[in-house]
């Protein structure tokens, strides 16, 4: 364990660096208050009460400097139907923000650019608490009154440096992409361990699942391996969207910086693409068969494609292995076109596989196992005798047994295709578990690349395929 003093020195320089100056800190408030007043003005126009807030980091002065990012949030009242609501949103937001556009969370919002700003303006109803939704975004301004009463400037900075630090580790951003530590989360964690260093502290020793519960609800239980109550809605997990590998990435750099601080940790890392060659020389070198499903990615937002896209890679994956041609690792990218990547241990395998019944002395189960497969064996040798030309029994397996290997019955199947490729380019990939709209677009159409010819996909992907074949924690 490194000497504390080394520590803290490591941290007050990232606090220094990471904390905005006093011109960064004006600017702010001076372009929040600029937009407040023209919403104010939309808002008057309109035939609902309404009023608007500033919620997210920047309300809560726990942004980092550089971050661009302003979110105001109009509150209209909790009676109003949806469709109006969303209505007004846009009406205001687009008249706030004349050269921004629309997007969509759970319902429309407007984005733009506001004097060098990043401008979030979301709609929302005006809800008693943070449990008593009408739309999912209803429960932020109950976050943000929460985090102001118990944040100072104290704790504000050890938040910019965990904020920091998980952004170095590539562990930040709740969107469905990241699946890290949002900030809102961030913000918990720290208040409740209460700072940077204790929060590493407590987290190299945590084991799923760690639970925290701010206000003692206790009121439901949550399988995921970190869970955060949400202080203002007792049903919800903060921590929700965090993957187990972004809690364990998590944990394993809390140890790195507390065994060897260094700023290194809170850089963020950048691999240079890889070229055609240097994919083809890793090819070579691990001697394995990685293949790509590509095709054009569905017009989706991340938040939806990343889940379908690692629900289709699961399938693929799952089925390969059954198959036997052993997965050693999987990964899954996207840009115009989407690719679905595996790499094998083996792309052919024998014409033959082994397939174990039960136990003997399970009667019900045994006989049940040895007259299905009997009698399929009856049927593959009556089509020999009766149907099968010269040549057949090359190009068709056959099946063998069931006989009796220790104490269980087994039979050795033909396989439906011995080649992954084939496997992959036949109608059978769609009986794997595949995402709707990725099944969709693998339907319309799609390649499969192999071996060396994964190569193809750098000028597109070559980062993507630069961190799978440089792996880290």
């Amino acid at each position: 364990m490194a000497d504390a003093d080394e520590r803290r020195q490591v941290i007050a320089r990232i606090r220094e660096r990471v904390t905005p100056d006093a011109e960064e800190r004006a600017a702010m408030r001076a372009a929040v208050q600029s937009l407040t007043e023209r919403i104010e003005a939309q808002l008057a126009d309109l035939p609902v009460e309404a009023d608007v807030i500033q919620v997210g980091s920047t309300a809560r002065g726990t942004w980092l400097a550089g971050d661009r990012d302003i979110d105001l949030f109009v509150r209209f009242p909790a009676d109003l139907d949806r469709e109006t609501l969303e209505r007004y949103g846009l009406a205001v937001g687009n008249a706030v923000l004349p050269d921004g556009h629309e997007e969509y969370a759970e319902h429309p919002y407007v984005a733009g650019k506001f004097e060098g700003f990043d401008v979030d303006l979301v709609p929302c109803y005006d809800v008693d608490d943070g449990a008593a939704l009408q739309s999912a975004v209803d429960r932020t301004p109950h976050h943000n009154a929460y985090l102001r009463e118990r944040i100072d400037d104290d704790l504000a900075g050890e938040v910019r440096v965990f904020k920091a630090f998980l952004k170095g580790i590539g562990a930040y951003g709740s969107n469905l992409r990241t699946e890290g530590f949002s900030g809102y989360l961030a913000e918990l964690l720290v208040l409740e361990t209460g700072g940077f260093e204790a929060l590493l502290q407590s987290a190299a020793g945590w084991h799923p699942t760690e639970t925290f519960d701010p206000e003692g609800h206790g009121s439901k239980s949550h399988d995921d391996p970190l869970v955060m109550v949400d202080p203002t809605d007792p049903t919800r997990n903060v921590a929700a969207v965090c993957s187990a590998a972004n809690v364990a990435r998590f944990q394993h750099y809390a140890r790195e910086f507390l065994a060897a601080p260094r700023e290194e940790l809170f850089e963020p890392r950048e691999l240079e693409p890889l070229s055609p060659a240097e994919v083809r020389a890793h090819v070579e070198r691990r001697a394995t068969t990685p293949v790509a499903v590509v095709f054009e990615a569905p017009d989706i937002v991340e938040d939806q494609l990343y889940p379908q896209l690692r629900k289709s890679l699961s399938g693929i994956r799952d089925e390969l292995d059954r198959r036997g041609f052993g997965p050693i690792r999987a990964a899954t990218f996207a840009d115009d076109r989407a690719v679905l990547f595996v790499e094998l241990a083996h792309r052919t395998l024998p014409a033959i596989e082994r397939h174990e019944g039960p136990p003997v002395h399970v009667r019900d189960h045994a006989e049940g196992f040895f007259e299905a497969y009997a009698d399929q064996m009856s049927d593959e040798s009556e089509t020999d005798a009766t149907g099968a030309e010269d040549g057949d029994d090359d190009e068709r397996a056959k099946s063998y047994g069931p006989f009796i290997d220790g104490d269980r019955y087994v039979v050795e199947r033909k396989r439906s295709h011995t080649d992954a490729v084939e496997f992959l380019r036949s109608e059978e990939l769609f009986t794997v578990g595949l995402g709707a709209r990725v099944e969709t677009a693998l339907s319309e159409d799609y390649e499969v690349l192999v071996g060396r010819g994964v190569a193809t996909l750098c000028e597109e992907f070559g980062t993507e395929l630069a961190e799978y074949f440089h792996p880290q924690p």
